[in-house]
């Protein structure tokens, strides 16, 4: 039995294999060196009171015979899918607990979506991006269009008319540019949907990070995107679930009659068992006031640690964008971005991402996170400016 030729179109290794590649190799060259990472965008805050609590909790009541759980519903349990619901309502936005989904992260649901369409389509790709998007329809042999960002357009491509798509992926605030969509922006995107019957993909990953209350943390803020379009979101980053692995996709029923939605829980009912009950308690927490306002002060110390890498590239004249609703800074690093690894990390002993692995786009473009410790993002921002 050969791979499907699909996966010979994928570049030779993932972008965050790579770069945990050359890392490894330059610590055992190096071991004495002390290498800071403002790569990988995984959280390092521990995680909140409410969410350990309620896994003690949960846990303990497995541990009984009356409170024990074995598989659970694939489409979550109704406690978590209500609380995620008035998530929802809190930002205006009416949802059934039907329409949404708890899954095991933005990650999965991003590729997976694509088991419910034909092969062959035609997916429109925001360029640069998370290219977790272009590697999942490459290996299902899906047609590719992207929509380039640049800094002429903030980052935040509008619709082209003379390109046709069948899905369109969106996520905003954007990863890697920090870029974010107003109200305007989303609405010329969700027309263009309507208009030509494409479905929009929306990663809504980021969106706790926003600051800027005038921006949209939803693309169903917007009248009739529940007819073109589903959502994902995750806990990774908004309560720190990168390693307890919590999110959900919002399938509205207004998506072709129903059908769409139909078709998402029979995929899940196939191919998937659901996240562990002890998560989903832990999930629940996350959506009490006490645990939206825990959640919020670790981004905040994250927004802060943002600010430091922002403010040391400023101090420089260096150019970059994000920062503000973004736990990423895209700044412009004046030679080929892999380049760019290769000197940070040999010159100060600094991580971060090669723009290029994001996209064609990303050339010459470097992106840097917000999510280690107070202290270690202050000694790089010091090493970076003395680069």
């Amino acid at each position: 039995m050969n791979v499907s030729k699909t996966f010979e179109n994928l570049t030779p290794s993932y972008l965050f294999a790579e770069v945990a590649a050359r890392v490894a190799a330059y610590k055992a060259q190096h071991s004495e060196s002390k290498v800071i990472s403002l790569g990988i965008g995984d959280v390092t805050l521990p995680l909140i009171p409410p969410v350990v609590e309620a896994l003690k909790s949960a846990a303990e009541e497995m541990g009984t015979r009356e409170g024990f759980r074995g598989y659970g519903p694939e489409q979550g349990y109704s406690f978590l899918r209500g609380a995620v619901a008035n998530y929802y309502a809190g930002k205006g936005v009416s949802l059934k607990e039907e329409e949404i989904f708890i899954s095991d992260g933005a990650k999965s649901d991003l590729g997976n979506l694509l088991d419910i369409f034909p092969r062959g389509i035609t997916a429109l790709i925001p360029d640069p991006v998370y290219p977790a998007y272009v590697d999942a329809n490459i290996m299902s042999g899906n047609k590719l269009a992207y929509a380039k960002a640049l800094p002429e357009n903030g980052f935040l491509p509008m619709p082209d008319a003379a390109v046709k798509a069948d899905v369109i992926y969106i996520c905003s605030p954007n990863n890697p540019t920090g870029a974010a969509y107003d109200m305007r922006g989303l609405k010329a995107w969700v027309d263009y949907a309507l208009n030509t019957g494409a479905l929009i993909v929306y990663d809504a990953a980021y969106e706790r990070f926003i600051s800027d209350k005038t921006l949209p943390t939803t693309i169903f803020s917007v009248p009739d995107a529940k007819y073109c379009a589903v959502e994902v979101c995750s806990l990774s980053k908004m309560a720190g679930f990168t390693g307890l692995r919590c999110g959900w996709t919002v399938v509205p029923e207004q998506l072709q009659s129903g059908v769409v939605n139909a078709a998402w829980l029979r995929r899940q009912c196939v191919k998937f068992n659901g996240v562990p009950y002890i998560v989903q308690r832990a999930a629940q927490a996350v959506f009490t006031p006490e645990g939206l306002l825990a959640a919020d002060k670790n981004l905040a110390y994250y927004k802060e640690n943002a600010c430091i890498i922002a403010n040391a590239l400023k101090e420089k004249g260096v150019r970059y964008f994000g920062g503000e609703n973004s736990p990423y800074i895209w700044m412009e690093c004046g030679m080929p971005s892999w380049e760019y690894f290769d000197k940070l990390l040999n010159t100060a002993q600094v991580v971060g991402t090669p723009g290029a692995g994001f996209g064609a786009g990303g050339e010459g473009f470097f992106r840097l996170t917000a999510f280690n410790s107070r202290e270690n993002t202050l000694e790089a921002a010091e090493r970076i400016k003395k680069m």
